[in-house]
């Protein structure tokens, strides 16, 4: 399958830091930093439509691509089970996740990609136990093929801190026949949470699944974080083909603490990404945790007169 944003002249946007907007923003209590269960109530439906309905307009008033994540970066069997989802009922609702978003998706102006989510089996910013990539194989093959089976364009990993669990999501996901993408976090010194290279991880995951992955992505955390270990001329620089920043220049540990929202700089943050996208041809700028809105707004009109 041919993904648009990969192949297309059209820039694309993602969207915002999901659970820190309907937290901060809506003020709605997400135990485990879960949206996922908001899709089991009305309520909940219409506080996800409020948070995603504004990122298609941007994209559509801009004119650039925009790729939809579905709610469902804790739907996963672990964090499923401590919020009182069995195994099938975590089918269903990733299956649901995928309707939703598609369901906002349809009848837009401007190309739409939906993405299924997968989180990590841990901590989003830490390595607090480590699997091996056949064990992580398992684990995340049952979300894997939820989302698939649901009709997703594509499953990106998500703030993914240790190269096994990427590449054995990269082999639930083949196993589908969906397109796959990694996206890994780093520390304020650019490298993963395990003390891994990024370039090195990056190599790693293609080296154990020959290729097999769309591409990579870093997410959750800040252009200043990252931006140096993306060094220009090697070869695994071009294998990343997206960012989702995080509004803050604060570390892991210190968002971690944090009991108000730092929403950063956002024109500083805008210039960034526009810097990171001439520079190594990134095709998805998005937000992650802090970034809502505003700051996508400011993003999409820097890619889109680029």
């Amino acid at each position: 399958m041919t993904l648009p944003h990969l192949t297309g002249s059209v820039p694309y946007i993602g969207d915002g830091g999901i659970e820190t907007s309907l937290i901060f923003l809506q003020g709605i209590d997400l135990p485990d930093f879960a949206a996922f269960p908001l899709l089991d109530t009305d309520d909940g439906r219409a506080a996800l439509t409020t948070y995603y309905e504004p990122y298609f307009e941007i994209a559509e008033r801009f004119g650039v691509g925009f790729v939809v994540d579905t709610p469902t970066w804790r739907a996963s069997l672990d964090w499923g089970s401590r919020l009182g989802y069995d195994p099938d009922s975590l089918v269903g609702i990733n299956r649901r996740a995928v309707g939703f978003v598609a369901d906002l998706a349809r009848d837009r102006t401007v190309p739409v990609v939906v993405n299924g989510v997968i989180g990590p089996r841990g901590d989003g910013y830490a390595v607090t136990s480590a699997m091996t990539a056949a064990e992580a194989a398992s684990y995340h093959a049952l979300q894997a093929r939820a989302l698939a089976d649901a009709g997703v364009d594509l499953v990106t990993a998500v703030t993914m801190t240790y190269s096994n669990e990427a590449i054995g999501v990269v082999r639930a996901v083949a196993a589908t026949g969906v397109p796959v993408a990694i996206s890994f976090t780093t520390e304020t010194d650019g490298r993963l949470p395990s003390g891994e290279d990024l370039g090195a991880a990056i190599e790693s995951v293609d080296d154990a699944t020959d290729g097999a992955a769309a591409y990579f992505n870093v997410n959750c955390a800040h252009p200043t974080h990252f931006a140096g270990a993306l060094r220009a001329g090697e070869s695994w620089t071009s294998r990343v083909k997206g960012v989702r920043v995080n509004a803050s220049t604060s570390s892991h540990a210190e968002l971690d603490e944090a009991e108000e929202l730092d929403r950063g700089d956002i024109a500083a943050l805008a210039r960034h990404c526009a810097d990171l996208r001439e520079l190594h041809d990134l095709r998805l700028v998005g937000g992650c945790c802090g970034t809502d809105t505003e700051h996508l707004d400011a993003i999409a009109a820097t890619i889109a007169s680029s």
